[in-house]
């Protein structure tokens, strides 16, 4: 496991690692090189090739100042424009110009938005800094006051160098450390002290050419390998992934977390005058895991204690299940259920709430559930469940020689859907709409329906699976969240504290009924 040394400083980009700006510059970008490319086209008769939103953003232009990403993604499609002047209109055929227009893209998505800041983000600089670490930002970007006095931030850290400096000073953009290195400077930490956090491989690269202690990869998209290869010491999903000890930045595992039991009495504390709402995954966390998923069944006494817990707390089942399957399962009508990881969300007096943009999809999910029917009939021991959002392969009874041909198929299978997604979970593929919705947004949403008062209430979340962690990242910092152990005790995770099975999470239920309502003796 990577440790860092005691550490002065950290350093982070804002786009993709403070803020959830990313998808806003590349949606920008692709807009701004979809018109150019469209309009060049039809002028000279060549093919159309889009511009790739994932692919072509982190390649050419994530990172970058924005006149050298008109450059780079240029130079990839062997397009020659003259340079022009930064005085160019966004309307002139020049790389300032096309420089110009996507700011004026991105303005406009500026103006009628709200920037989100990470939670993950959020809680590890507060950790850093009541440890006496310093934090510093630094992005190419010119748009950094903007966005952070959108966001709310502004006086989050404690110096920025942006691409005006950039400019100012005359220093190259990543992958030059120049930009790093006076941040640090500014700051008065030496890099040997200062860790640097980056999402884009040109910033990771530029940590490692700068010779900085630590250089941590934030991998959002799935570009692990990426950043890894590029120079990353460690990478994560989500910076909620990251510990704070004796200023020092490590990965949090299963093994790594504290356990419920060993922090009663600081969960005691969190809750104080709060009023629990809780959030429980079904498989793993309510029920065992069990070789067939159309076996796993809660116990009655895991059922009395979530029915005890809903007379004084609210209670919301979250789950990958289709909402009908997860009442069936269930059956208690005094808690809410989010089914199909949150596209449909029922109530306890029996109305539905479905996720709109969701219903869209489901011509596709008929069609991916034939075609996997017939792609995977010859693979014995997988199961293909639908789900009314989803369709979900499973293959915990697959033979471990099979498996790897079993998720070639599924990833072909999805190729030809572009706007589905492949998610994964414990020995299952999850085929689901490729929108920006999952355990965690589900979670957020039904917080602000219930009305939630940070002053009043506290979110707890428990639950053992991959999707799980969206939810724990969500709640990072504001809430309470709890990794059921599986025994993959290496997996990272984004959980405050961890509990060993399921029986566990009963004592855990009973322990939260009891601080519920009012009873200070925690008994472990």
């Amino acid at each position: 496991m990577t440790v860092s040394p005691s550490l002065d400083a950290v350093l982070f980009d804002m786009d993709g690692v403070v803020t959830d700006t990313a998808a806003a510059h590349a949606a920008a970008w692709k807009r701004l090189f979809d018109e150019f490319l469209a309009a060049r086209a039809t002028r000279t008769g060549e093919p159309f090739e889009p511009f790739d939103a994932s692919r072509d953003y982190r390649a050419h232009v994530d990172g970058m100042p924005r006149f050298d990403g008109v450059r780079s993604f240029l130079a990839a499609r062997g397009i020659d424009l003259p340079e022009g002047s930064p005085d160019d209109g966004p309307d002139a055929q020049t790389v300032f110009g096309l420089g110009n227009q996507k700011q004026r893209h991105f303005r406009e998505w500026l103006a009628e938005n709200v920037v989100r800041v990470y939670p993950g983000t959020r809680a590890l600089i507060d950790a850093l800094h009541r440890q006496g670490v310093r934090t510093a930002l630094f992005t190419s970007s010119r748009n950094a006051e903007a966005v952070l006095e959108n966001a709310g931030i502004g006086d989050l850290f404690e110096v920025k160098v942006d691409g005006r400096d950039l400019a100012e000073l005359g220093l190259e953009g990543k992958p030059s450390p120049g930009m790093l290195l006076e941040a640090a400077a500014r700051l008065g930490a030496a890099p040997e002290v200062t860790a640097i956090v980056e999402d884009a491989v040109s910033g990771v690269e530029a940590g490692r050419r700068g010779g900085f202690a630590l250089v941590v990869g934030v991998a959002r998209n799935g570009h692990e390998a990426e950043l890894t290869e590029a120079g990353a010491d460690l990478v994560v999903g989500d910076l909620a992934e990251l510990g704070v000890q004796q200023r020092r930045l490590a990965a949090k595992t299963l093994v790594t977390l504290p356990s419920v039991w060993d922090s009663a009495e600081e969960i005691r504390t969190r809750l104080a005058g709060r009023k629990p709402v809780v959030f429980l995954d079904y498989d793993g966390t309510l029920s065992p895991i069990v070789a067939d998923h159309r076996k796993a069944i809660m116990s009655d006494d895991m059922r009395g204690t979530v029915a005890a817990l809903s007379r004084t707390s609210h209670v919301t089942i979250v789950s990958g299940r289709d909402l009908e399957m997860l009442r069936r399962l269930v059956a208690l009508d005094t808690v809410y259920l989010a089914g199909s990881h949150g596209f449909e969300i029922a109530v306890p007096d029996g109305s539905v709430d479905t996720v709109e943009k969701g219903v869209e999809f489901l011509p596709l999910l008929d069609e991916v559930e034939d075609t996997l029917r017939r792609r995977l009939s010859a693979i014995a021991g997988h199961s293909v469940e639908r789900k009314r959002f989803s369709v979900a392969v499973h293959y915990r009874q697959v033979a471990d020689a099979q498996v790897d041909r079993l998720a070639q198929l599924v990833e072909e299978v999805v190729a030809d859907y572009p706007s589905l997604a492949r998610g994964y979970g414990k020995k299952v593929f999850e085929i689901q709409p490729g929108i920006d919705w999952n355990k965690g947004r589900a979670v957020d949403w039904l917080l602000e329906r219930l009305g939630h008062d940070e002053g009043r209430s506290l979110p707890i979340y428990v639950g053992d699976d991959i999707t799980d962690e969206h939810a724990f990242r969500s709640l990072s910092g504001r809430g309470l969240t709890v990794v059921v152990r599986d025994g993959d005790e290496a997996r990272r995770t984004a959980a405050d504290y961890a509990v060993a099975d399921t029986d566990e999470v009963r004592r855990l239920l009973e322990m939260l009924r009891q601080l519920a309502e009012g009873a200070m003796e925690i008994s472990a």
